[in-house]
């Protein structure tokens, strides 16, 4: 499978960069400390949505808007930030989004989904009753299903590695959390468009391991449930066009408890006074394992989001 070329992502950056400026990159001091080396955090959360989903939303509306294909609406499965992006974007290019949610979704990211006009169902009780709905509902109602992994959404996405790459000093390691596979393929394609040797570090949660069992195994292995504080991680089915890229361009991957998502996001905010939702923690966390084992030097973490229902965020902090 071909990865974005380095032009390709520098074009989507200058497509997307009037409704997403460049987010932030920052060492932090107290992060460092913890960690027992430099660490340099790629603030995504500080997008227009609070995620780095919303690039490959906008570079996937203008794509379709430059093909010319005409459709009455996209329609999509998320537990929340690809549907936020789909729902920015589609705004932005005038086309219609539907959105479907398992129940018990996050209430936060469903109600920011509808202030930006998408269509909200509910169906099913995880992300993969979710997906398996919307695929039903697109041929049924003749509108273009778009998943969360494919290369489009990953060309958009990697304009944030871009950032992160030429913004930081070299970096050795970069940890990225791992739900569908977009946020990580985006931080392999620029790594190799760039020609460096940075390793790239995987993350899943332990309640969602689908992609780390599918890596030890070399082929797809789904798993009876997904169930993790990092909604965003909470995938019981792997893409197998992710896997293909994670395969030949991850160092490794790391299974993370929710226990040490929480403390992540704990240390977020009183380290950096960052809110940071569980799978956008997910990275840290893992680096955070790794400290005592590992060698320091200088690394990178993304945090991917910071979309957090106030609940779950003050239950988090009481456990502290």
């Amino acid at each position: 499978m071909s990865l974005p070329t380095l032009s390709e992502i520098e074009a989507a950056a200058a497509i997307i960069r009037p409704w997403c400026p460049p987010t932030p990159q920052y060492a932090w001091p107290l992060l460092a400390a913890r960690a027992g080396c430099e660490v340099w955090v790629k603030h995504e959360n500080q997008t227009p949505i609070g995620a780095f989903k919303l690039r490959g939303g906008l570079y996937y509306l203008h794509r379709l808007r430059a093909s010319g294909r005409r459709c009455k609406g996209l329609i999509s499965a998320t537990r929340g930030n690809h549907g936020q992006s789909l729902a920015l974007a589609g705004r932005a290019f005038g086309v219609p989004v539907h959105i479907v949610v398992p129940h018990g979704n996050s209430v936060e990211k469903n109600a920011a989904m509808r202030a930006l006009g998408a269509n909200l169902l509910e169906i099913g009780d995880d992300y993969e009753d979710a997906r398996l709905a919307a695929e039903s509902l697109a041929a049924e109602r003749s509108l273009e299903m778009v998943s969360s992994f494919n290369l489009t959404l990953v060309c958009g996405v990697a304009t944030y590695a871009l950032e992160f790459f030429r913004h930081c000093p070299p970096l050795e390691r970069v940890y990225v959390g791992i739900g569908l596979g977009s946020g990580a393929s985006g931080l392999i394609a620029a790594r190799d468009a760039l020609g460096l040797n940075t390793e790239i570090v995987g993350v899943v949660a332990e309640g969602a391991p689908c992609y780390a069992l599918s890596l030890a195994a070399g082929a797809p292995v789904a798993t009876a449930q997904a169930l993790t504080i990092a909604d965003g991680l909470a995938c019981r089915s792997p893409s197998p066009a992710a896997l293909q890229i994670l395969e030949s361009g991850l160092a490794r991957i790391v299974q993370v408890s929710d226990t040490q998502i929480k403390a992540a996001m704990r240390a977020y905010y009183t380290d950096t006074h960052n809110l940071a939702e569980g799978a956008g923690a997910a990275a840290l966390a893992a680096l955070l394992l790794d400290s005592g084992t590992r060698p320091g030097g200088r690394v990178g973490v993304v945090l991917s989001g910071g979309n957090v229902d106030a609940a779950v965020f003050a239950e988090v902090l009481r456990e502290a």
